[in-house]
Order: structure tokens, then sequence, then C-alpha cells
């Protein structure tokens, strides 16, 4: 069992950045494909960013070049650092650990709003 605990989301303006991080239990971090995805209202949870265990990323079309995913783990964390962030980015933000097919993990989600 691994418990994640988003934080860092907010309030921005468009065009603003945000950090967010996603904090995992236990010791087995390493092992783990990190994922974000997001959910605006009225639409189905999409895909937001891939790091794997080596630390290769992958990123949806809407977020590539503005987005980074990174993870540090000496501190069970990943981080998703948002750039350019546009209204369109507004959504409940969810990271999940993934370890293979029916094991995988999702944290209580963060909301970013991005609004003059």
């Amino acid at each position: 069992q691994v418990q994640l605990v988003e934080s860092g989301g907010g309030l921005v303006q468009p065009g603003g950045s945000l950090r967010l991080s996603c904090a995992a239990s236990g010791s087995t971090f390493r092992l783990y494909t990190m994922n974000w995805y997001r959910q605006a209202p009225g639409n189905q949870r999409e895909f937001v960013a891939r790091i794997l265990t080596d630390g290769s990323t992958i990123y949806a079309d809407s977020v590539k070049g503005r987005f980074t995913c990174s993870r540090d783990s000496t501190k069970n964390t990943v981080y998703l650092q948002m750039n350019s962030l546009k209204p369109e980015d507004t959504a409940v933000y969810y990271c999940n650990a993934y370890l293979f097919r029916g094991n995988d993990w999702w944290g209580q989600g963060t909301q970013v709003t991005v609004s003059s």
C-alpha cells in the first residue's frame, strides 16, 4: 500500500507558474512509474505527464514544452513544474504511482485554477 499526498495547487493568473509536489510513503518509491493526471469539471480524467524509474519523461501534447516532471528519490517525491499556465489547465491534478497492472495508487488531488 502506497499513500500519496499532493500539494502546491492554488489560484494563478494566466501565464503564471505553479509547482505541484506528490510525496509517497514507503521505501520502494524508486520502483514506481509516477504519473500526473488531471480532471476538469465535466471532463474525464486525462493523462498529463509520466516519469519512469530511469528518469525519462513523457508528456501530453497539451502541456509539452510548458510542464516539466521530475522526481527526487531521496525525498520520495515527484514534482510537476507548470509554466505558462492557461485557463484550460484548470483542473484537479492527481498523482499516481504505478508498479504493474492492478498495483497502482492515487493521491487525493490538488486544485489548480488559472484565472485572471
